[in-house]
């Protein structure tokens, strides 16, 4: 189950990120000739961006179907979505071919590829919570993303594959398209993997013992959760800067601040993606034993070591930086942590859409933005990216700090036989349904 969660996650994270790493070509063919370099750069992230900014509304509309029919439904919609949007990039035709309808259509197929990913992520953290005991969160969201980091690697080693195999003239003309042919094609293969899974074992209860929502789910996060998705916002601004900045951004940065080659930043991007990968699947053993609390405190700390192995690359022999750039993909283990303290925010009954309301909004505006901003500042200020990652690193530490009040209320393994996962007054945390009723803080 874990495995194929995890697989889908990949596949959807392929297809949404291969647009940033090949956001160079995607700006020449897709705007007029002639423009400015900057303001090619910055209307090709702005298209990239707008596939976060559409991202709340995916997530809204597909966690109340799965808080209301289901998560596994939702969970096949959401990789199908992705699969179709992607494969349409692939063909659609160039500026040269359509004109202005060319980045027109960009955009719509940018939004439905958005709309998929707000769905994807916290139906996968809630998917795999609601499956596994309350004592191995930690582990099965490291599984989830572990697989959405294998899924920026893929993107970035294909990319970085084609450019290596393809004259520069050869990637132009039709190069570009096959990273995400072959991505559409993979993510339609992943829908029928996704028709294997069963409903969670929490939702199947909740149903059954008649305590679904009979209401808006969303109207009650936001009446009775108010502080849920506050720290789940603060959460996922930690997350969409380790993803944003440890992997997506590693080409622009290294290229712009750095002066590398696109091919060896893109290689670079690929180490520093799987070296993410290897940390958070390991990150999640680790939170498992030491609880949230203390792994912010850890996580925010070891972000910071990153960030000087991040500004390193700049002191270092070329021959030594690809070493660098996998220190600071491992730094980003902390990104695990995340999920497991998101599903302990809402209870079952509304945990999809508290999750992915909280989460989608927050991606929205910290993951979408800082590709843009970062792209305008890096000319004037070359290490933009770490002050900024300087500031993660102390708002994680200061999560951390938080946690630690709540007085076990993140910690797993502690059960409470006698109450009950209902929507309910705010509480501090919420506590995890097992599959036969029972409740663990």
């Amino acid at each position: 189950m874990l495995a194929l969660a995890a697989a889908g996650g990949a596949l959807e994270f392929y297809d949404f990120v291969i647009f940033v790493f090949l956001a160079d070509l995607i700006g020449v063919l897709f705007f007029p000739p002639g423009l400015p370099l900057w303001l090619t750069n910055v209307q090709t992230l702005g298209i990239f961006a707008a596939g976060y900014v559409f991202r709340p509304l995916g997530g809204v509309v597909l966690a109340h179907f799965g808080d209301i029919f289901g998560r596994k439904r939702v969970f096949a919609f959401s990789i199908l979505l992705m699969a179709l949007s992607t494969l349409a990039v692939g063909l659609l035709p160039s500026y040269q071919s359509i004109g202005i309808a060319a980045p027109l259509l960009l955009i719509v197929l940018r939004i439905l590829q958005g709309i998929a990913i707000g769905g994807e992520v916290p139906g996968a953290w809630t998917f795999v919570a609601e499956h596994i005991s309350s004592r191995q969160v930690g582990l099965a969201c490291g599984v989830v993303c572990a697989g959405l980091g294998l899924g920026v690697f893929f993107g970035a080693a294909t990319t970085a594959l084609m450019s290596w195999v393809f004259t520069p003239a050869t990637m132009l003309s039709y190069g570009w398209r096959l990273p995400f042919i072959l991505g559409g094609g993979f993510g339609l293969v992943g829908v029928q993997l996704r028709r294997m899974l069963q409903e969670t074992p929490i939702f199947l209860a909740l149903r059954a013992r008649k305590l679904l929502v009979p209401e808006l789910p969303l109207k009650v996060v936001v009446t009775s959760y108010p502080r849920g998705v506050a720290v789940s916002m603060l959460c996922t601004w930690i997350l969409s800067a380790g993803v944003v900045m440890l992997t997506l951004m590693v080409p622009t940065i290294l290229e712009r601040s750095y002066h590398f080659d696109h091919q060896a930043a893109l290689i670079a991007a690929a180490v520093s993606a799987i070296s993410l990968t290897v940390s958070v699947g390991f990150a999640g053993l680790v939170v498992d034993r030491i609880g949230p609390a203390r792994f912010f405190i850890l996580g925010g700390v070891v972000l910071a070591l990153g960030d000087v192995a991040f500004v390193g690359i700049s002191w270092v022999d070329p021959s030594y930086a690809y070493l660098l750039c996998a220190l600071v993909g491992l730094s980003g283990g902390v990104v695990t942590g995340v999920p497991v303290a998101m599903v302990s925010c809402f209870p079952a009954a509304v945990r999809f859409s508290g999750v992915s309301f909280s989460y989608n909004v927050s991606y929205a505006v910290f993951g979408g933005l800082t590709p843009v901003v970062l792209t305008a500042l890096l000319p004037l200020y070359p290490f933009s990216h770490a002050y900024y990652l300087l500031f993660i690193s102390v708002l994680t530490l200061l999560l951390g700090a938080y946690f630690s009040t709540m007085k076990g209320a993140l910690r797993h393994g502690r059960r409470s036989p006698s109450s009950r996962d209902e929507p309910g007054p705010q509480k501090p945390m919420i506590a995890n349904v097992e599959p036969d009723g029972r409740s663990s803080p």
